[in-house]
Formats: structure tokens, C-alpha cells, sequence
């Protein structure tokens, strides 16, 4: 599983963060091999088609976030259908409101697949109440907390120290001695994200 996240990253040519701490490390696979996985390694000189490079910009964000395809296209084709606003910024704000994207930029995890599993094993509390559905779209002025049980673990411990010292996002106000993270206001989705959604719209316009 492990290897696998990293050949994620070195298909896309880029580091997606998906295996949280040792993607900062010099043992990350995209610094050890800056290539893509496979036998076939050698960049083809003809480059990309309009349909490659817009399904490459499609993988990423989904990887990014940890989505099958069936779910990454529910959100493409709500935001395809928001009236009033841009897609790809409705797509954006749909993915960086899901709980386990603000558990991951809380700092109460290391890795998005981390804060993913401390929702479903029913760990992370919204406004005070369990929740243990990672798509749940959080909202501005709700407060994200962990419960006491998992605080106490060894694991989370380490995480405290960690805590500590970690910035969130602005739009995010992290109380790091009540251990509680507050979505402030509405975050810019054009600074979150530097994928192009303009070419994830049009793969699924076709």
C-alpha cells in the first residue's frame, strides 16, 4: 500500500503528500526516483494529448484527496450543475470542506488517509457530535475536535508535541490547548488547490 501511494505521485510528477511525514524527508520516492514507475520510463517525444494532460490533472486531484473515480464524478458534475458559480471553484470548496480534509489541515493527522480513518473509526466530533462520515461537508463557525480517547493513545501523543507548533490555513483557528480547530471563514480556493480544474471540467464535459 505504501509503495503504491508512492508511485501515485511519481506518475504524476509531483509530490501529493499522501503519505504524510516521509513525504518531507529526503526518503520521499519523487526525490530518490524523479521518473515515472514502470519499465518504460523514457518520456515519449510527442508529449501528452489534450485527453492526457486533462486526465492527468483529473488523477491528481482525486489521489489528492482520496476519492474513486465514482465519487470524484459526483462532485465534478455537482459543481458542473451549481448555478451562479464558477465549477471549478465549486469544486474546489466542495473538496476542502470535507471533514477529513480539515481534520488533515487541523494538523490533527499526518496524512489525509489518517484523518479519513479517524472519522470512520468515529474519533472526530463536529459542533461537539460524533461523526464518522469523512465526505460530511463541514461549514463556517463549526468547531472540529478529536475525542479524549484518542489523545491518549501513543500515537496521538506525538501529535500533540506536534500540534504545538503547527499553523493552519487562515481560514482555519487552531486552539492548540483545547485541542479544537474553527473554520473562521471561507477559504480562497484558487490559493488552496494549483490544479487546473478548467481541465477536469472539460474531461468530464466530453
Amino acid at each position: 500500500m505504501l509503495d503504491s501511494k508512492c508511485k501515485i505521485c511519481r506518475r504524476a510528477g509531483e509530490k501529493l503528500f499522501l503519505k504524510g511525514e516521509r513525504c518531507f524527508t529526503p526518503k520521499c520516492a519523487v526525490v530518490r526516483k524523479p521518473y515515472p514507475p514502470g519499465v518504460h520510463t523514457r518520456p515519449s517525444r510527442r508529449g501528452l494529448s489534450e485527453f492526457g494532460t486533462q486526465l492527468r490533472e483529473k488523477q491528481k486531484l482525486k489521489h489528492l484527496y482520496h476519492l474513486r473515480e465514482n465519487q470524484f464524478r459526483t462532485y465534478v458534475e455537482r459543481a458542473m450543475s451549481a448555478k451562479g458559480e464558477d465549477a471549478g471553484e465549486a469544486l474546489l470548496s466542495a473538496l476542502t470542506y470535507r471533514l477529513d480534509n480539515i481534520v488533515f489541515l487541523a494538523g490533527f493527522a499526518q496524512s489525509r488517509s489518517v484523518a479519513r480513518q479517524l472519522v470512520s473509526h468515529g474519533h472526530v466530533r463536529v459542533n461537539g457530535r460524533r461523526t464518522t462520515v469523512s465526505s460530511y461537508a463541514v461549514r463556517v463557525s463549526d468547531s472540529v475536535t478529536l475525542s479524549d480517547r484518542i489523545w491518549q493513545s501513543a500515537v496521538m501523543r506525538t501529535a500533540q508535541d506536534m500540534l504545538a507548533k503547527y499553523k493552519p490555513p487562515a481560514w482555519i483557528t487552531l486552539d492548540a490547548a483545547e485541542k479544537k480547530a474553527t473554520i473562521a471563514s471561507r477559504p480562497d480556493v484558487k490559493d488552496i488547490v494549483s490544479y487546473n480544474t478548467k481541465l477536469i471540467i472539460e474531461f468530464y464535459a466530453r
